[in-house]
Protein backbone atom coordinates (compact mmCIF):
# COMPACT_ATOMS: atom_id res chain seq x y z
CA UNK A 1 0.00 0.00 0.00
CA UNK A 2 2.88 2.54 1.28
CA UNK A 3 4.68 1.34 -2.22
CA UNK A 4 1.41 2.12 -4.07
CA UNK A 5 0.84 5.41 -2.09
CA UNK A 6 4.33 6.86 -3.54
CA UNK A 7 3.74 5.96 -6.67
CA UNK A 8 0.70 7.87 -6.82
CA UNK A 9 2.48 10.71 -5.64
CA UNK A 10 5.38 10.86 -7.73
CA UNK A 11 2.64 10.76 -10.82
CA UNK A 12 0.85 13.68 -9.27
CA UNK A 13 4.32 15.76 -8.70
CA UNK A 14 4.66 14.67 -12.03
CA UNK A 15 2.01 16.04 -13.81
CA UNK A 16 2.35 19.47 -11.26
CA UNK A 17 5.81 19.97 -12.65
CA UNK A 18 4.39 19.50 -16.32
CA UNK A 19 1.94 21.84 -15.86
CA UNK A 20 3.76 24.41 -13.96
CA UNK A 21 7.38 24.39 -15.63
CA UNK A 22 8.24 26.04 -18.61
CA UNK A 23 10.75 25.61 -21.79
CA UNK A 24 12.21 28.42 -23.79
CA UNK A 25 9.95 29.69 -26.67
CA UNK A 26 10.72 29.30 -30.48
CA UNK A 27 11.52 32.83 -30.79
CA UNK A 28 14.92 32.75 -28.88
CA UNK A 29 15.85 36.06 -28.25
CA UNK A 30 13.05 37.62 -25.92
CA UNK A 31 10.98 40.47 -26.98
CA UNK A 32 9.13 43.06 -24.19
CA UNK A 33 5.75 44.38 -25.30
CA UNK A 34 5.78 47.49 -24.07
CA UNK A 35 3.01 49.88 -22.48
CA UNK A 36 4.91 53.29 -21.87
CA UNK A 37 4.55 56.47 -20.64
CA UNK A 38 5.37 59.58 -21.82
CA UNK A 39 8.44 59.81 -20.09
CA UNK A 40 9.82 56.80 -21.54
CA UNK A 41 12.32 56.85 -24.56
CA UNK A 42 13.36 53.38 -26.13
CA UNK A 43 16.91 52.40 -26.22
CA UNK A 44 17.48 48.72 -27.22
CA UNK A 45 21.38 47.69 -27.86
CA UNK A 46 20.61 44.32 -29.74
CA UNK A 47 24.31 43.63 -29.58
CA UNK A 48 24.33 43.41 -25.47
CA UNK A 49 20.57 41.76 -25.63
CA UNK A 50 19.39 44.52 -23.26
CA UNK A 51 15.97 45.44 -23.46
CA UNK A 52 14.74 48.97 -21.98
CA UNK A 53 11.71 48.71 -20.53
CA UNK A 54 10.20 52.15 -19.96
CA UNK A 55 8.09 53.49 -16.88
CA UNK A 56 4.31 53.53 -17.40
CA UNK A 57 1.95 55.58 -15.99
CA UNK A 58 1.67 53.74 -12.96
CA UNK A 59 5.41 52.59 -12.63
CA UNK A 60 4.30 49.02 -13.13
CA UNK A 61 6.75 46.26 -14.59
CA UNK A 62 5.30 42.81 -15.08
CA UNK A 63 7.90 40.01 -15.14
CA UNK A 64 7.67 36.70 -15.98
CA UNK A 65 9.48 33.32 -16.75
CA UNK A 66 7.58 31.03 -19.08
CA UNK A 67 8.02 29.11 -21.83
CA UNK A 68 5.42 26.41 -22.38
CA UNK A 69 2.44 29.03 -21.55
CA UNK A 70 1.03 28.43 -18.25
CA UNK A 71 2.55 31.89 -17.03
CA UNK A 72 3.06 33.93 -19.79
CA UNK A 73 -1.05 34.77 -20.74
CA UNK A 74 -1.93 35.59 -17.57
CA UNK A 75 1.42 38.04 -17.10
CA UNK A 76 -0.14 39.35 -20.31
CA UNK A 77 -3.53 39.82 -19.03
CA UNK A 78 -2.05 41.74 -15.79
CA UNK A 79 0.28 44.01 -18.06
CA UNK A 80 -3.17 44.50 -20.40
CA UNK A 81 -4.94 45.52 -17.22
CA UNK A 82 -2.78 47.84 -15.76
CA UNK A 83 -1.22 49.52 -18.99
CA UNK A 84 1.84 47.68 -17.46
CA UNK A 85 5.44 46.87 -19.31
CA UNK A 86 5.70 42.99 -19.87
CA UNK A 87 9.32 41.65 -19.56
CA UNK A 88 10.17 37.72 -20.12
CA UNK A 89 12.74 36.28 -18.00
CA UNK A 90 14.07 34.10 -20.28
CA UNK A 91 17.04 31.94 -19.54
CA UNK A 92 20.51 32.54 -21.85
CA UNK A 93 20.23 28.67 -21.71
CA UNK A 94 17.36 27.40 -22.80
CA UNK A 95 15.59 24.43 -20.92
CA UNK A 96 14.82 21.53 -22.88
CA UNK A 97 12.42 18.91 -22.28
CA UNK A 98 15.08 16.62 -21.16
CA UNK A 99 16.12 19.28 -18.70
CA UNK A 100 12.40 19.25 -16.79
CA UNK A 101 11.93 15.57 -16.83
CA UNK A 102 11.10 15.75 -13.01
CA UNK A 103 12.80 13.45 -10.79
CA UNK A 104 15.16 12.16 -13.32
CA UNK A 105 18.18 14.16 -12.08
CA UNK A 106 18.19 16.61 -15.16
CA UNK A 107 18.98 20.43 -15.10
CA UNK A 108 16.19 21.52 -13.23
CA UNK A 109 15.98 18.91 -10.82
CA UNK A 110 19.97 19.77 -9.98
CA UNK A 111 19.07 23.75 -10.21
CA UNK A 112 16.43 23.45 -7.83
CA UNK A 113 18.32 21.01 -5.14
CA UNK A 114 20.80 23.81 -5.00
CA UNK A 115 20.27 26.78 -3.09
CA UNK A 116 23.35 28.63 -5.13
CA UNK A 117 22.21 27.96 -8.21
CA UNK A 118 21.76 30.95 -10.72
CA UNK A 119 21.08 30.29 -14.24
CA UNK A 120 22.03 32.60 -16.65
CA UNK A 121 19.23 35.98 -17.83
CA UNK A 122 19.26 36.60 -21.43
CA UNK A 123 18.58 40.60 -21.65
CA UNK A 124 17.97 42.75 -18.98
CA UNK A 125 15.79 45.57 -18.12
CA UNK A 126 17.70 48.91 -18.13
CA UNK A 127 15.63 51.20 -16.46
CA UNK A 128 14.24 49.18 -13.54
CA UNK A 129 15.21 52.35 -11.11
CA UNK A 130 11.94 53.86 -13.07
CA UNK A 131 9.63 51.17 -11.65
CA UNK A 132 7.53 50.86 -8.53
CA UNK A 133 5.83 47.74 -8.69
CA UNK A 134 6.96 45.00 -10.15
CA UNK A 135 4.25 41.75 -10.69
CA UNK A 136 6.41 38.75 -10.41
CA UNK A 137 5.40 35.69 -12.64
CA UNK A 138 6.87 31.91 -12.32
CA UNK A 139 5.86 28.28 -11.98
CA UNK A 140 6.06 26.12 -8.88
CA UNK A 141 9.42 23.52 -9.08
CA UNK A 142 9.79 21.62 -6.29
CA UNK A 143 7.43 23.47 -4.14
CA UNK A 144 9.53 26.77 -4.63
CA UNK A 145 9.76 29.45 -7.81
CA UNK A 146 12.51 28.25 -10.32
CA UNK A 147 15.80 29.40 -9.69
CA UNK A 148 16.14 31.85 -12.20
CA UNK A 149 14.13 34.00 -10.37
CA UNK A 150 16.50 34.05 -7.21
CA UNK A 151 18.90 35.59 -10.29
CA UNK A 152 16.35 38.02 -11.78
CA UNK A 153 15.80 39.46 -7.82
CA UNK A 154 19.81 39.93 -7.35
CA UNK A 155 20.55 41.28 -10.82
CA UNK A 156 18.74 44.80 -9.87
CA UNK A 157 18.04 46.80 -6.59
CA UNK A 158 14.25 46.53 -5.56
CA UNK A 159 15.05 48.78 -2.29
CA UNK A 160 11.59 50.32 -1.36
CA UNK A 161 9.70 48.92 -4.51
CA UNK A 162 6.71 46.46 -4.50
CA UNK A 163 7.31 43.06 -5.01
CA UNK A 164 3.44 41.09 -5.91
CA UNK A 165 4.70 37.25 -6.91
CA UNK A 166 2.15 35.29 -8.33
CA UNK A 167 2.47 31.40 -9.20
CA UNK A 168 1.29 28.75 -11.79
CA UNK A 169 0.56 25.73 -10.74
CA UNK A 170 -2.54 23.03 -11.03
CA UNK A 171 -2.13 21.64 -7.35
CA UNK A 172 0.48 23.18 -5.76
CA UNK A 173 -0.06 26.89 -3.52
CA UNK A 174 2.19 29.63 -3.89
CA UNK A 175 2.93 28.61 -0.52
CA UNK A 176 6.86 29.32 0.60
CA UNK A 177 8.08 29.85 -2.54
CA UNK A 178 7.59 33.44 -2.50
CA UNK A 179 8.35 34.17 1.33
CA UNK A 180 11.91 32.32 0.38
CA UNK A 181 12.32 35.09 -2.18
CA UNK A 182 12.09 38.00 0.52
CA UNK A 183 15.73 37.54 1.80
CA UNK A 184 17.26 38.58 -1.70
CA UNK A 185 14.98 41.78 -2.01
CA UNK A 186 14.91 42.14 1.65
CA UNK A 187 14.42 46.40 1.42
CA UNK A 188 11.34 45.72 -0.82
CA UNK A 189 7.70 46.30 0.49
CA UNK A 190 6.52 42.31 -0.84
CA UNK A 191 2.75 41.55 -0.74
CA UNK A 192 0.85 38.55 -0.29
CA UNK A 193 1.57 36.19 -3.34
CA UNK A 194 -1.50 33.92 -5.10
CA UNK A 195 -1.46 30.77 -7.34
CA UNK A 196 -3.68 30.40 -10.31
CA UNK A 197 -4.32 27.34 -12.81
CA UNK A 198 -2.68 28.10 -16.21
CA UNK A 199 -6.94 28.84 -17.31
CA UNK A 200 -7.41 31.50 -15.00
CA UNK A 201 -9.68 34.05 -16.82
CA UNK A 202 -8.60 37.55 -17.37
CA UNK A 203 -11.33 38.84 -14.77
CA UNK A 204 -10.00 36.45 -12.09
CA UNK A 205 -6.64 38.74 -12.67
CA UNK A 206 -8.33 42.11 -12.64
CA UNK A 207 -10.45 40.64 -9.69
CA UNK A 208 -7.13 40.46 -7.96
CA UNK A 209 -5.38 43.43 -9.14
CA UNK A 210 -8.34 45.20 -7.95
CA UNK A 211 -8.01 43.47 -4.38
CA UNK A 212 -4.68 44.30 -4.22
CA UNK A 213 -4.99 48.29 -4.91
CA UNK A 214 -3.41 48.05 -8.18
CA UNK A 215 -6.36 48.75 -10.49
CA UNK A 216 -6.79 52.89 -10.38
CA UNK A 217 -9.37 54.82 -11.98
CA UNK A 218 -7.87 55.02 -15.18
CA UNK A 219 -10.03 53.36 -17.64
CA UNK A 220 -13.06 55.97 -16.53
CA UNK A 221 -10.54 59.00 -17.45
CA UNK A 222 -9.87 57.87 -20.42
CA UNK A 223 -10.81 60.86 -22.59
CA UNK A 224 -12.02 63.24 -19.75
CA UNK A 225 -10.06 66.11 -20.35
CA UNK A 226 -8.12 67.87 -17.17
CA UNK A 227 -8.07 71.29 -17.10
CA UNK A 228 -5.92 71.30 -14.12
CA UNK A 229 -2.95 69.84 -16.10
CA UNK A 230 -4.48 70.60 -19.98
CA UNK A 231 -4.12 66.98 -20.91
CA UNK A 232 -6.47 63.77 -21.22
CA UNK A 233 -5.71 60.10 -20.96
CA UNK A 234 -5.26 58.76 -24.13
CA UNK A 235 -6.67 54.78 -24.55
CA UNK A 236 -3.21 54.15 -25.38
CA UNK A 237 -2.06 54.70 -21.60
CA UNK A 238 -0.13 58.57 -22.50
CA UNK A 239 -1.58 61.80 -21.98
CA UNK A 240 -1.90 64.05 -24.55
CA UNK A 241 -1.86 68.34 -24.45
CA UNK A 242 -5.12 69.58 -25.29
CA UNK A 243 -3.94 72.53 -26.81
CA UNK A 244 -1.20 72.88 -29.15
CA UNK A 245 0.26 74.09 -32.28
CA UNK A 246 -1.06 73.20 -35.98
CA UNK A 247 2.10 73.82 -38.32
CA UNK A 248 0.50 73.28 -41.71
CA UNK A 249 1.80 76.02 -44.21
CA UNK A 250 4.63 76.84 -41.96
CA UNK A 251 8.44 75.88 -43.53
CA UNK A 252 11.71 77.46 -42.98
CA UNK A 253 12.68 79.56 -40.74
CA UNK A 254 9.33 80.59 -40.18
CA UNK A 255 8.49 76.88 -38.93
CA UNK A 256 11.12 76.98 -36.76
CA UNK A 257 10.40 80.52 -34.91
CA UNK A 258 7.00 79.34 -34.43
CA UNK A 259 7.20 75.82 -32.94
CA UNK A 260 10.62 78.33 -30.46
CA UNK A 261 7.92 80.56 -29.58
CA UNK A 262 5.04 77.56 -28.97
CA UNK A 263 7.30 76.12 -26.85
CA UNK A 264 8.55 79.28 -24.55
CA UNK A 265 4.76 80.09 -24.12
CA UNK A 266 4.01 76.90 -22.82
CA UNK A 267 2.47 74.50 -25.63
CA UNK A 268 3.62 71.07 -25.53
CA UNK A 269 1.76 69.58 -28.36
CA UNK A 270 3.10 69.95 -31.93
CA UNK A 271 1.13 68.65 -35.09
CA UNK A 272 2.76 67.95 -38.12
CA UNK A 273 2.33 65.82 -41.32
CA UNK A 274 4.61 64.28 -44.02
CA UNK A 275 2.76 66.19 -46.17
CA UNK A 276 3.56 69.58 -44.49
CA UNK A 277 7.01 68.98 -45.74
CA UNK A 278 7.90 70.80 -42.75
CA UNK A 279 9.26 67.66 -40.11
CA UNK A 280 13.22 68.51 -40.40
CA UNK A 281 12.88 72.14 -39.53
CA UNK A 282 10.02 70.62 -36.39
CA UNK A 283 12.80 68.58 -35.10
CA UNK A 284 16.01 71.13 -35.29
CA UNK A 285 13.57 73.46 -33.39
CA UNK A 286 12.57 70.62 -30.58
CA UNK A 287 16.41 69.88 -30.56
CA UNK A 288 17.24 73.37 -29.92
CA UNK A 289 14.69 73.76 -27.24
CA UNK A 290 16.13 71.02 -25.81
CA UNK A 291 19.72 71.87 -26.10
CA UNK A 292 18.88 75.24 -24.80
CA UNK A 293 17.02 73.74 -21.59
CA UNK A 294 13.79 74.94 -22.66
CA UNK A 295 12.14 71.86 -22.56
CA UNK A 296 13.10 67.53 -22.20
CA UNK A 297 12.10 65.45 -24.96
CA UNK A 298 9.49 63.60 -22.31
CA UNK A 299 7.69 66.85 -22.08
CA UNK A 300 6.36 67.67 -25.67
CA UNK A 301 4.34 65.64 -27.52
CA UNK A 302 4.69 65.27 -31.37
CA UNK A 303 1.92 63.98 -33.74
CA UNK A 304 3.19 63.73 -37.39
CA UNK A 305 1.11 61.89 -40.46
CA UNK A 306 1.82 59.48 -43.00
CA UNK A 307 -0.15 60.48 -46.64
CA UNK A 308 -2.34 58.18 -49.30
CA UNK A 309 -0.44 57.64 -52.25
CA UNK A 310 2.86 56.06 -52.25
CA UNK A 311 3.20 56.46 -48.71
CA UNK A 312 0.58 54.03 -47.86
CA UNK A 313 1.73 51.53 -50.13
CA UNK A 314 5.37 51.08 -48.35
CA UNK A 315 3.76 52.09 -45.53
CA UNK A 316 7.31 50.62 -43.33
CA UNK A 317 9.54 53.05 -45.53
CA UNK A 318 6.95 56.40 -45.03
CA UNK A 319 6.90 55.64 -41.37
CA UNK A 320 10.53 55.47 -40.98
CA UNK A 321 11.42 58.69 -42.92
CA UNK A 322 9.41 60.64 -40.86
CA UNK A 323 10.88 59.30 -37.94
CA UNK A 324 14.13 60.11 -39.49
CA UNK A 325 13.32 63.68 -40.81
CA UNK A 326 12.36 64.65 -37.13
CA UNK A 327 14.71 63.49 -35.56
CA UNK A 328 13.59 63.16 -32.18
CA UNK A 329 14.10 59.71 -31.01
CA UNK A 330 10.57 58.62 -31.30
CA UNK A 331 7.05 60.13 -31.87
CA UNK A 332 4.19 60.29 -29.76
CA UNK A 333 1.36 60.22 -32.56
CA UNK A 334 1.19 59.00 -35.96
CA UNK A 335 -1.99 58.94 -38.00
CA UNK A 336 -3.06 58.19 -41.31
CA UNK A 337 -3.60 61.54 -43.08
CA UNK A 338 -6.62 60.16 -45.46
CA UNK A 339 -8.50 56.72 -46.32
CA UNK A 340 -6.72 55.31 -48.61
CA UNK A 341 -6.79 51.30 -50.66
CA UNK A 342 -4.00 50.84 -48.36
CA UNK A 343 -4.77 52.40 -45.39
CA UNK A 344 -4.94 48.98 -43.49
CA UNK A 345 -1.94 47.56 -44.24
CA UNK A 346 -0.23 51.40 -43.00
CA UNK A 347 -2.63 50.87 -39.62
CA UNK A 348 -0.62 47.54 -39.19
CA UNK A 349 2.67 48.83 -39.93
CA UNK A 350 2.51 51.81 -37.78
CA UNK A 351 1.20 48.69 -35.01
CA UNK A 352 4.58 47.40 -35.65
CA UNK A 353 6.48 50.32 -34.88
CA UNK A 354 4.49 50.68 -31.76
CA UNK A 355 5.68 47.39 -30.84
CA UNK A 356 9.33 48.38 -31.34
CA UNK A 357 9.23 51.99 -29.55
CA UNK A 358 9.37 53.89 -32.19
CA UNK A 359 5.53 55.12 -32.17
CA UNK A 360 3.90 55.54 -28.78
CA UNK A 361 0.16 56.06 -30.10
CA UNK A 362 -1.50 55.80 -33.46
CA UNK A 363 -4.65 57.22 -34.55
CA UNK A 364 -6.09 58.29 -37.90
CA UNK A 365 -7.10 61.87 -39.79
CA UNK A 366 -9.71 62.55 -41.54
CA UNK A 367 -12.18 59.53 -41.14
CA UNK A 368 -15.72 59.42 -40.48
CA UNK A 369 -19.03 57.53 -39.12
CA UNK A 370 -18.98 55.74 -42.62
CA UNK A 371 -15.32 55.44 -42.91
CA UNK A 372 -14.91 54.17 -39.29
CA UNK A 373 -17.45 51.67 -39.41
CA UNK A 374 -15.64 49.89 -42.15
CA UNK A 375 -12.04 50.85 -40.87
CA UNK A 376 -12.06 49.98 -37.34
CA UNK A 377 -12.97 45.97 -37.53
CA UNK A 378 -10.05 45.48 -39.94
CA UNK A 379 -7.66 46.05 -37.36
CA UNK A 380 -6.30 44.90 -33.68
CA UNK A 381 -5.45 48.70 -32.37
CA UNK A 382 -8.25 51.27 -31.52
CA UNK A 383 -7.02 54.27 -32.67
CA UNK A 384 -5.75 56.56 -29.36
CA UNK A 385 -7.11 59.97 -31.40
CA UNK A 386 -8.68 61.06 -34.78
CA UNK A 387 -8.59 64.35 -35.96
CA UNK A 388 -10.87 65.47 -38.05
CA UNK A 389 -11.87 69.67 -39.44
CA UNK A 390 -13.94 71.48 -36.84
CA UNK A 391 -14.86 74.56 -35.84
CA UNK A 392 -18.34 76.42 -34.98
CA UNK A 393 -19.74 76.48 -38.70
CA UNK A 394 -18.71 72.74 -39.22
CA UNK A 395 -19.14 71.38 -35.83
CA UNK A 396 -19.64 67.25 -36.93
CA UNK A 397 -22.47 66.89 -33.89
CA UNK A 398 -22.60 63.42 -35.10
CA UNK A 399 -19.10 62.40 -35.50
CA UNK A 400 -17.74 63.56 -32.08
CA UNK A 401 -19.87 61.17 -29.89
CA UNK A 402 -19.57 58.40 -32.43
CA UNK A 403 -15.89 58.70 -31.85
CA UNK A 404 -16.37 59.40 -28.05
CA UNK A 405 -18.06 56.58 -26.82
CA UNK A 406 -15.55 54.32 -28.28
CA UNK A 407 -12.94 55.24 -26.29
CA UNK A 408 -11.23 57.50 -28.57
CA UNK A 409 -9.95 61.74 -28.30
CA UNK A 410 -11.03 63.97 -30.92
CA UNK A 411 -9.18 66.51 -32.01
CA UNK A 412 -9.60 69.24 -34.52
CA UNK A 413 -7.72 71.11 -37.06
CA UNK A 414 -8.91 74.54 -38.60
CA UNK A 415 -10.60 75.03 -34.96
CA UNK A 416 -10.48 78.70 -36.03
CA UNK A 417 -11.84 78.25 -39.62
CA UNK A 418 -9.44 77.98 -41.59
CA UNK A 419 -7.58 79.71 -44.86
CA UNK A 420 -10.01 82.40 -45.87
CA UNK A 421 -12.53 82.02 -43.24
CA UNK A 422 -11.24 83.06 -40.34
CA UNK A 423 -11.77 86.48 -40.68
CA UNK A 424 -15.32 85.57 -40.85
CA UNK A 425 -15.94 83.36 -37.73
CA UNK A 426 -13.78 85.58 -35.45
CA UNK A 427 -15.82 88.44 -36.52
CA UNK A 428 -19.34 86.39 -35.82
CA UNK A 429 -21.31 88.48 -33.74
CA UNK A 430 -22.33 86.29 -31.34
CA UNK A 431 -18.68 84.73 -30.82
CA UNK A 432 -17.61 88.40 -31.12
CA UNK A 433 -20.32 89.20 -27.88
CA UNK A 434 -19.71 86.15 -25.89
CA UNK A 435 -15.61 87.21 -25.74
CA UNK A 436 -16.46 90.37 -24.85
CA UNK A 437 -18.71 89.13 -21.66
CA UNK A 438 -15.53 87.11 -20.37
CA UNK A 439 -13.05 89.67 -21.53
CA UNK A 440 -11.16 87.34 -23.84
CA UNK A 441 -10.97 87.56 -27.50
CA UNK A 442 -13.10 85.59 -29.95
CA UNK A 443 -10.20 83.07 -30.99
CA UNK A 444 -10.01 81.88 -26.99
CA UNK A 445 -13.74 81.58 -27.36
CA UNK A 446 -14.04 79.42 -30.20
CA UNK A 447 -10.93 76.91 -28.55
CA UNK A 448 -12.67 77.36 -24.86
CA UNK A 449 -15.65 75.94 -26.49
CA UNK A 450 -14.08 73.02 -28.55
CA UNK A 451 -12.36 72.37 -25.43
CA UNK A 452 -15.43 72.22 -23.23
CA UNK A 453 -16.55 69.95 -26.28
CA UNK A 454 -14.54 67.54 -25.67
CA UNK A 455 -12.10 68.37 -28.65
CA UNK A 456 -8.32 68.89 -28.43
CA UNK A 457 -7.53 71.84 -30.62
CA UNK A 458 -4.39 72.81 -32.66
CA UNK A 459 -4.46 76.24 -33.89
CA UNK A 460 -1.92 77.30 -36.44
CA UNK A 461 -0.23 80.59 -36.23
CA UNK A 462 3.32 82.00 -37.10
CA UNK A 463 2.65 85.14 -34.93
CA UNK A 464 4.42 84.96 -31.62
CA UNK A 465 1.33 86.90 -29.64
CA UNK A 466 -1.24 84.84 -31.57
CA UNK A 467 0.68 81.36 -30.62
CA UNK A 468 0.74 82.57 -26.63
CA UNK A 469 -2.84 84.18 -27.01
CA UNK A 470 -4.25 80.50 -28.30
CA UNK A 471 -2.78 79.22 -25.23
CA UNK A 472 -4.68 81.38 -22.82
CA UNK A 473 -7.75 79.74 -22.71
CA UNK A 474 -7.99 78.16 -18.96
CA UNK A 475 -9.07 81.37 -17.02
CA UNK A 476 -12.55 81.77 -18.01
CA UNK A 477 -15.53 78.93 -19.23
CA UNK A 478 -18.52 78.87 -21.46
CA UNK A 479 -22.14 78.64 -19.56
CA UNK A 480 -24.34 76.20 -20.74
CA UNK A 481 -26.19 79.00 -22.93
CA UNK A 482 -22.96 80.61 -24.43
CA UNK A 483 -22.32 76.97 -25.53
CA UNK A 484 -25.77 76.22 -27.02
CA UNK A 485 -25.60 80.00 -28.61
CA UNK A 486 -22.39 79.01 -30.60
CA UNK A 487 -23.51 75.41 -31.37
CA UNK A 488 -26.66 77.21 -32.95
CA UNK A 489 -24.18 78.70 -35.29
CA UNK A 490 -23.20 75.09 -37.39
CA UNK A 491 -23.53 75.42 -40.81
CA UNK A 492 -22.24 71.95 -41.97
CA UNK A 493 -19.56 74.11 -43.82
CA UNK A 494 -16.20 72.42 -44.47
CA UNK A 495 -13.57 74.72 -45.21
CA UNK A 496 -11.37 71.98 -47.07
CA UNK A 497 -11.95 69.17 -49.33
CA UNK A 498 -11.13 66.37 -47.19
Amino acid sequence: MKRLAAILMALILLLSFSACSQTKSDTGDQTPTERPSASSEPDVNESEKTEEMADTADSILVAYFSATGTTQPLAEYAADILKADLYEIAPEDPYTDEDLDYYSGGRADQEQDDPAARPAISGSVRNMEQYDTVLLGYPIWHGQAPRIISTFLESYNFDGKTIVPFCTSHSSGIGSSADNLHSLAANANWLGGERFSSDTAKEDIQEWLDSLGLISNTAAEVGVFNFDTHTVLLNSGYEIPINGLGTYSLHGNECRNSVRSALESGVRLIDTASAYGNEEEIGEAIRQAIDDGIIEREDIFVTTKIYPGSEMADPEASIQACLDRLDIGYVDMMLLHHPDPNDVKAYKAMEQFVKEGKIRSIGLSNWYVEELTEFLPQVDTVPALIQNEIHPYYQENNVIPFIQEKGIVVQGWYPLGGRGHTAELLGDPVISEIAEAHDASSAQVILRWNLQKGVVVIPGSSNPDHIKENTEIYHFSLTEDEMNRINALDRNEKHDWY
